[in-house]
């Protein structure tokens, strides 16, 4: 009930009051509570897959690697989602604990909600790009469609990832240009740093080459320059080679692939199109134009 100056007596006053201490108190403390759990959940998030690497310390295999560097990318995924739980946690907690205030000093709250409904329809409104980015944000996040220093592409923008927020991503490109991405705009996702990455060579070849001798010498050059520039710990297999890969009027293609850590196939590459390609040469073996 509305207060009255004749409702104002001591009495009443001491319900409300220690009726209000009882609500702000229960509102801090579950709120409290909600974060100690989100943070706890958070940070432990990972940190087996980081523990048990740590713990082996030598003869550590590509495959636990690849599993530490995906605990880290949880952990990095789960505290930036868990910082929105607790955002939209604070906020649902002491919204209502202010309604529940405002309803011991006898506020009609029905008007309140009905005015809330209506603001946030209108906000809702006229920030449908911003709610969209932030959703899309969340989604990315959850799903772990990419990380910070993956190499994406989305579409319009190629690089590196710098920073990922819930309204928008950053990306660094080859010539240092740094976009600003709004996840809302961002309608597919190519990442080449999930799990693994694939060096590709294509050898043009003259159509009268013997493939299959070309084919030895490349694959020996390409382990030879693996243990001569120190790829060994970034390549996850032997290099190999598939096979022609086109054929045209001037030449073919042979391909040889390496699975590689994520992001050092370009270096893995190159080095391997550097002793191929000399390899080759030293053999006479004819190149296509």
């Amino acid at each position: 009930m509305p207060f009255s100056p004749e409702s104002l007596t001591l009495d009443a006053l001491i319900h409300t009051g220690i009726a209000v201490a009882v609500i702000v108190v229960v509102a801090v403390i579950l709120r409290f509570v909600i974060n100690r759990v989100i943070g706890h959940v958070a940070n432990g998030a990972g940190v087996p897959g980081l523990l048990s690497l740590l713990r082996k310390r030598r003869g550590v295999t590509d495959a636990d690697r690849i599993q530490a560097f995906g605990s880290a990318r949880r952990a990095q995924r789960a505290r930036t989602v868990s910082s929105v739980i607790r955002n939209a946690a604070t906020i649902l907690i002491f919204g209502t604990a202010f309604m529940m205030v405002l309803g011991q000093f006898g506020v009609n709250l029905a008007p309140v909600l009905a005015s809330a409904g209506v603001v946030g329809l209108a906000i809702g409104f006229g920030a449908q790009n911003l709610v969209k980015d932030f959703l899309s944000g969340i989604f990315m996040l959850l799903e772990d469609q990419y990380g910070v220093g993956d190499h994406v592409d989305l579409g319009d923008a190629i690089g590196t990832i710098e920073r990922v927020g819930l309204r928008t991503t950053t990306v660094r490109d080859v010539t240092g240009m740094v976009w600003y991405v709004r996840n809302g705009t961002i309608e597919r996702v190519g990442n080449g740093s999930q799990d693994h990455a694939v060096a590709v060579l294509d050898i043009p070849l003259a159509l009268d080459t013997d493939v299959t001798h070309a084919a030895t010498i490349a694959e020996e050059a390409a382990v030879a320059a693996i243990d001569e520039n120190g790829h060994g710990g970034d390549v996850l297999d032997k290099p190999q080679v598939l096979g022609v890969e086109s054929l045209s009027a001037s030449g073919m293609t042979l391909r040889l692939t390496a699975r590689t850590k994520p992001g050092r196939q370009w270096a893995v590459q190159r080095s391997m199109t550097e002793r191929v390609v000399a390899a080759l040469r030293a053999d006479e073996v004819m190149l296509a134009a």
